[in-house]
Formats: structure tokens, C-alpha cells, sequence
């Protein structure tokens, strides 16, 4: 279904559009919506007009800002409007518009408190072993709140916060119980409008979180190319974590998050150039991230991400940074410097462009010259330790750069196996974007095509593979015959994201000691687990709902899956796993054969707590990678 031709509209215009509906009309909205798109056309005066046969007309008015968030921006022909089906089937045909707390990098939008993967410490029907995990994911999230100055008390969360962190928590938990199969418009309106009360309740991360999840529902019910499942399940789990952790009010306000990202004063700074990085997400926002680091040691970024997709992605490598009246591009600054006065910095290192903001162009340094060298002086297990322990927790990626130089072993399907310098550990080097358009999987493959290169790799740790390694950069080492040569205006190294390697810039002859093609890599200590049962368990109930882990219950594939997890010495997560089968299964009835508890609660907290103990595993192993 194309929706190129419809408006985003607003969350809460679409959740009131179908909450008007008879609970016969809301029937037929998945087949209404299935159709209607293709309808639209674009009248001359700016509207979008989608036709329902003869009788009934939707228009379609986007206000100013491109979407339409006013109920009246909508309007139907028909005698029913605006309590229509057709009404609401071209709204929930049309893309979300973006929330208060939607990050145009596809992140957050705030770092006012690190969000943890939580629960809530109720106990619930499946057994203690639930309650516990949850249990402890609590404790950790009130630990991993922002720092507060000594003598200012935390401010607690309102009761209108909470009450609507608890109405999130029901709506997400309807949400997994009916799963992708049963997850139509009905039950996407639900958390939207759950989605829109948080908004109100000044609680714009978990928003942020609820728009995901509704996003990778339409997604995958309309089976669009390069949705994944596990994404979506990621998603219900930092949806669940965060409402579930908000309703306890066992946080302060700081874990709700904040609209707008803060900044602090930094002083004066000098930062110098390391890469470039382009940005592009999923909600069609684009652009570049320009890495630095200070005279100190520290990171910072510079981003310019905005509306535009794959084509400002291109062309934003090359814009003009807008910092103080720089005169630099991006590209110049990756391979340049600054000094700033009046700087202002968020927590999690970005550089703000206030009035107050001055800079001026520095000479930038090469890799090998400090503050850049430090980065590759830090031993690889200690520098991934750091990163281990400060995303452990989080669900967006570390910020912080791991730099280390490594030579060439070969290619390994669609990654580059490296070794790591004075014998270390074995890398599998993969694409930072898998976007075709983008030269990061070129790259890699010309740098796979000369086994015994040594190169010096600056990128981005991925926490959820095996001794896995997203690189933004190469440089060559200095010192070693076997390395890249690379033109003196790329000021010592390549962005992955934006150059493009020639056969020119690598040696004529590699070291000798490497073998061509495709090489053995080893053990794959994620992999080997059997947790991807459990994994596989979860994303049937994202799939299927509650009645499709209910059904895998009922087989021989929980016992199978019990044993294997405990012979693996993964008691915690076969315990978890039955338990989450038993609540899916568990529909009291009376007398009569009505349900007597109704509620998803208790089956998804079993979902959650089994979802928190993979994460948590599936990190310890990708620690025990890097050893």
C-alpha cells in the first residue's frame, strides 16, 4: 500500500477518528484501510481527496507544519460523517505524524535520564522467578536515573503521570497479547490514544516508545521491505519497561524525559575532527553526525539531521556547519578543528548552536597525534568493557568511539574478520548502514579483498553481536608497509559513510601470512547458545499474540526448549520461558465458560521479565566475545 500522496497525521486526531466508530464499523477498518490509499489524489488547491465509490468523499487538509492535526483538517461527505468509516479508514491509511518525544536520528529525543530495561516489582501468577526479574530491573532503573546536584531532591513523578504510564502500560499490554496477527487499527488506536495521554502527562520518551511500536505494527501487517520481527519485539520491550517502571512511581521525573534536549554550559573548547557519519532513519529524517573529540579526550558531535531522507543524507556531508558562524562543511571539519567559545553541550556530547556560540577554525590533527591517538592507545577488551557497562542498560547505542588497529584475515559472508593488533581478539567488521546507496558495504568489501592489510579502524561497537564492530573510519598505521594509501586532502583516513575506497589506495602487495576468500571465524558464543529459543519464543508472541505462545506451550518445543536451556547452565531463562507459556495458556473460566480474568497484565509481565533476562544474557555473552 503506497501513502506517498496522504498527509501524516497526528496521533490523537486518528485515535479520536476511530473511537467514534460503532462497534460494527470497527470491524471493517483493517478492510477499509487496506484500500483506500490507492484512492487518493492531490486536489489543486493543496488538499488530498480520497474517493469511496460514488457516495463519499474524504478531504484531507494538512495545517502548516505538512500533517494534519486538527479533527476538523478531515472531513467526509457522507451522511455519517465525522462518525464514518471512511473517515477513519483514510486517516489510519495516512503515516503517523512525528511525536513530541520522536528523535529525527531515530533515537530519543532526550537524555534528561538513562532509560533501563525495567519492570515493575508486583508479583504476578506465573511464579516468583517473574516477580524477581522484574523485579530487579526496577532496582536497577531507579539506580540508573540522572545524577542529581547535592541538596536538590529528586522530583517525583505527578499522579497524572503516573495514572497515564499505567493507562500505556494496559494499552501496550493488549497490544502484545493480540500480537501482529490481531494488531489491526482498533488496537493501534488504543495505544495511540494512550500515546497521546502521556504526551499530555509530560512524559515524551515513553510517547516516543508507543509511536514505535504502533509504526512496527503497520509495518509488519503490511509486510513492508525491511521490517523485522525482532525489531518489533524490541520495541514492545522498551515500551513495556519504560510504562511499567513510570506507573510503579518508583522513579523521579527525570526518566520520563524531556521535548527538547538540554544543554549545559561547556566554557571555551577545542575539538578536532575524527569522521563523518550519515544519519538516516526510518521515520524519513536525514543527514550527517560529525564526530570530534576535545583537547581533554573528550567526544563530542555536531549533527544536521532534518526531513529529506537518502538524498540529504548525500548532501549533507558537504553542508555547511551551523556552529558559531563556522565557515567549515562537515567534511572540513572531519578533517579540521575548532575552537568555540561560549559552547554549550547536552550529556550525551552534542554541540549546541545558541546566539551566544562563537568558533573558529583549527588545524586538525591526524589520528596519530593527541588527543585522536588516544583512542587507539586503549587497549580493545578494556575500551569495550567501558562501552559494555555504559549500554548495558540503555537501549540506544554508546555514543562513545572504539579506535584499534587490526589486520585484514578475510571476508566471512557479509562481514570482514579482523584481528586485532599484538594478538588480540578475532572482529567481524560489518556495514555501519546497510543502505545500498551508501558506501559503507562497498568499502568493506574492497577492504575484504586484501587478506594481511593492516588499517587503523575507528566505529561503533554493536552490542547485540559477537566480537562485532560497525566502523564510520579507516586510517592507515603508521609505521607498517601493508596499509592504505590514502590521498593527503582525506587528512589520513577514510569515512566509510561518504569516500569511497579505490584499488590505488591499498598496497600493491599484502603481508604475507593471511589467506584469500572466505575464513573460519570460531565459536560464536551468542550464537551457540540455545537462546535463540527464547528468542524465537518471544517473537512468536509478538507475532501470533498470546494464543500462538499458548500453543507452543502445549508441545513438545517447551520441554525441548527447558532442557536445552538448562543443560546450557541457563536456568534463569527456562525458567522464565515456562513461565511465560503457563500465563499464556492460563484463561480461568467460570461455570458458564466466561473468562474470569480478562486482563493481559500478567501475561505480559511473564513477557517482559523473559525478555529483560535475554537481553541481559545475550550482552554477557557478547562481553565474553570480546575477551
Amino acid at each position: 500500500m503506497s501513502t506517498e500522496l496522504l498527509p501524516p497525521v497526528a496521533p490523537d486526531v486518528l485515535a479520536d477518528a476511530v473511537e467514534q466508530l460503532s462497534a460494527r464499523l470497527r470491524k471493517k477498518l483493517d478492510a477499509a484501510i487496506a484500500g483506500c490509499a490507492d484512492q487518493a489524489s492531490a486536489a489543486p488547491d493543496g488538499s488530498i481527496e480520497v474517493r469511496f465509490g460514488e457516495d463519499a468523499t474524504v478531504t484531507l487538509r494538512p495545517g502548516p507544519s505538512g500533517a494534519v492535526t486538527q479533527t476538523e483538517q478531515a472531513a467526509c461527505t457522507c451522511l455519517l460523517a465525522p462518525r464514518c468509516l471512511h473517515r477513519a479508514a483514510a486517516l489510519g491509511a495516512a503515516p503517523l505524524a512525528e511525536g513530541q518525544g520522536d528523535d529525527p536520528g531515530g533515537g530519543e529525543a532526550s537524555d534528561a535520564g538513562t532509560h533501563s530495561e525495567v519492570g515493575t516489582g508486583t508479583g504476578t501468577g506465573t511464579g516468583t522467578g517473574v516477580g524477581m526479574a522484574v523485579g530487579e530491573a526496577v532496582s536497577g532503573a531507579v539506580s540508573d536515573t540522572r545524577a542529581l546536584p547535592a541538596g536538590d531532591p529528586p522530583t517525583p513523578l505527578t499522579p497524572t503521570q503516573i495514572r497515564a504510564a499505567t493507562a500505556l502500560w494496559n494499552a501496550a499490554a493488549e497490544a502484545l497479547s493480540a500480537g501482529v496477527t490481531a494488531g489491526g487499527a482498533v488496537v493501534q488506536a488504543e495505544l495511540l490514544r494512550a500515546a497521546h495521554t502521556a504526551r499530555l502527562a509530560a512524559l515524551p520518551r515513553a510517547e516516543a516508545a508507543a509511536l514505535r511500536v504502533v509504526r512496527g505494527l503497520r509495518a509488519a501487517r503490511e509486510r513492508s521491505e525491511g521490517q523485522r520481527l525482532g525489531d518489533l519485539a524490541n520495541a514492545f520491550r522498551e515500551l513495556l519497561a519504560g510504562a511499567a517502571v513510570l506507573s510503579s512511581g518508583s522513579v523521579d521525573a527525570g526518566a520520563a524525559g524531556s521535548v527538547r534536549r538540554a544543554y549545559e554550559q561547556g566554557g571555551s573548547l577545542r575539538v578536532y575532527g575524527l569522521c563523518r557519519e550519515p544519519v538516516l532513519s526510518a521515520t524519513g529524517y536525514g543527514g550527517v553526525t560529525t564526530h570530534l573529540v576535545g583537547s581533554d579526550g573528550a567526544g563530542y558531535t555536531v549533527s544536521d539531521v532534518r526531513p529529506g531522507g537518502l538524498a540529504r543524507v548525500k548532501g549533507a556531508g558537504s553542508a555547511s556547519v551551523a556552529l558559531g558562524g563556522a565557515v567549515l562543511d562537515h567534511a572540513g571539519l572531519a578533517r579540521g578543528g575548532l575552537r568555540i567559545v561560549g559552547a554549550t553541550v547536552s550529556a550525551d556530547g552534542r554541540l549546541g548552536a545558541g546566539r551566544g556560540v562563537g568558533a573558529t577554525p583549527l588545524r586538525g590533527v591526524d589520528w596519530s597525534e593527541e588527543p585522536a591517538a588516544a583512542l587507539f592507545a586503549r587497549p580493545v577488551r578494556e575500551a569495550m568493557a567501558a562501552a559494555l557497562a555504559d549500554g548495558f542498560e540503555a537501549e540506544t547505542p554508546p555514543t562513545a568511539l572504539l579506535g584499534c588497529d587490526v589486520e585484514v584475515i578475510g571476508a566471512a559472508g557479509d562481514a570482514v574478520v579482523v584481528r586485532v593488533a599484538a594478538q588480540g581478539p578475532l572482529l567481524r567488521l560489518r556495514p555501519a548502514h546497510p543502505h545500498p546507496e551508501l558506501p559503507h558495504a562497498a568499502n568493506l568489501r574492497r577492504i575484504a579483498g586484501h587478506p594481511g592489510l593492516v588499517l587503523r579502524v575507528l566505529g561503533r561497537p554493536d552490542l547485540d553481536r559477537a566480537a562485532t564492530l560497525r566502523p564510520l573510519a579507516v586510517g592507515p598505521v603508521p609505521g607498517a608497509t601493508a596499509t592504505l594509501r590514502l590521498p593527503d586532502e582525506w587528512k589520513g583516513h577514510a569515512d566509510l559513510g561518504y569516500d569511497r575506497l579505490q584499488g590505488e589506495h591499498f598496497p600493491r602487495e599484502a603481508a604475507g601470512g593471511a589467506a584469500a576468500g572466505p575464513v573460519p571465524v570460531g565459536p560464536d558464543p551468542l550464537a551457540d547458545a540455545p537462546l535463540w529459543r527464547v528468542r524465537r519464543l518471544l517473537e512468536t508472541g509478538v507475532a501470533g499474540g498470546r494464543r500462538a505462545v499458548a500453543e507452543a506451550g502445549r508441545g513438545t518445543d517447551t520441554a525441548s526448549l527447558v532442557t536445552r536451556l538448562t543443560r546450557a547452565g541457563l536456568g534463569g531463562a527456562a525458567h522464565l520461558a515456562q513461565a511465560l507459556t503457563a500465563e499464556a495458556g492460563r484463561r480461568p473460566r467460570d461455570a458458564f465458560g466466561r473468562l474470569t480474568d480478562a486482563s493481559a497484565d500478567s501475561y505480559a509481565r511473564a513477557w517482559l521479565a523473559s525478555a529483560v533476562h535475554l537481553k541481559a544474557a545475550e550482552r554477557t555473552l557478547v562481553a565474553a566475545s570480546w575477551s
